[in-house]
């Protein structure tokens, strides 16, 4: 079931790949422009989208598409959901973090997600009940089973504006109970490093539906939890999540939600 879906997400993703490693640390300055202050786009963002859609029109021509430069056409029910590149800022200083982020999504949530880090040649991907790969192979959330000593990812951007101090304080209550805590700058690579293991736990506020929309089934094929901050599965429509394995999701909400 969805093999074909499963086959023209990594394809799609496979080819925004090969175009933004072509755009690595050689992009001309005078075609990175800023959507709004400090959140920017390149050439290197709307090409690989283009290579993107291509692929999944081919494939799909009766799905909808929603994509972080293009915006959202034709059919809202089944939908490709994609950010061809999370991490553009990342990607426009020339550091070596960012991914591509493809998603089918139908009334009934996530049907197929691949999260794509090229420089590293990862492939996370994942498909509804059948559980997720990494680089082919099975993969499971960690067995970190509590908060304490847990290894974190967050992600904080300028656009969180005046929720900062509530983000603040959060991350203060947490800061003392984890190993350690990370923010690199990718909200789907994040993701992906929780569903393999690598990380225990993640929070962020305010992220849209592409940042998402892949790394959230990788979490849940992979075995996690993924709530919003109150506790409940509005997390696609706020874009707030707490995401972890079975034992640190609820005690990392906990400490958010004081």
């Amino acid at each position: 079931m969805y093999d074909a879906q499963r086959d023209a997400c990594l394809a799609a993703a496979q080819a925004g790949g090969k175009v933004l490693l072509g755009f690595f640390r050689k992009l001309d300055p005078a075609t990175i422009t800023e959507k709004s202050k400090n959140d920017v786009v390149s050439e290197a963002d709307r090409a690989a989208e283009a290579a993107i859609r291509a692929e999944l029109d081919f494939r799909f021509p009766q799905y909808g598409f929603v994509g972080e430069e293009g915006g959202a056409s034709g059919d809202a029910e089944r939908r490709w959901i994609v950010d061809p590149l999370d991490g553009t800022l990342n990607f426009v200083q020339g550091f070596p973090h960012w991914c591509v982020s493809v998603a089918l999504w139908d009334a009934e949530g996530p049907v197929v997600g691949c999260v794509l880090d090229p420089l590293r040649d990862d492939c996370f991907l994942a498909v509804r009940g059948l559980g997720a790969t990494w680089n082919g192979r099975p993969m499971q959330v960690s067995r970190q089973p509590g908060l304490d000593g847990a290894f974190l990812a967050t992600g904080f951007a300028f656009q969180l504006g005046d929720r900062w101090p509530a983000f603040n304080a959060a991350l203060g209550r947490v800061f003392p109970r984890a190993k350690g805590i990370r923010r690199a700058g990718s909200a789907a690579l994040d993701l992906a490093h929780v569903a393999c293991g690598i990380f225990d736990g993640y929070f962020e506020l305010g992220l849209k539906p592409w940042d998402l929309a892949a790394g959230a089934l990788l979490v849940q094929e992979a075995g996690g939890v993924i709530t919003d901050w109150e506790g409940n599965q509005g997390w696609f429509k706020t874009g707030n999540m707490v995401v972890g394995t079975r034992g640190v999701q609820p005690e990392l909400l906990a400490e958010l939600g004081k």
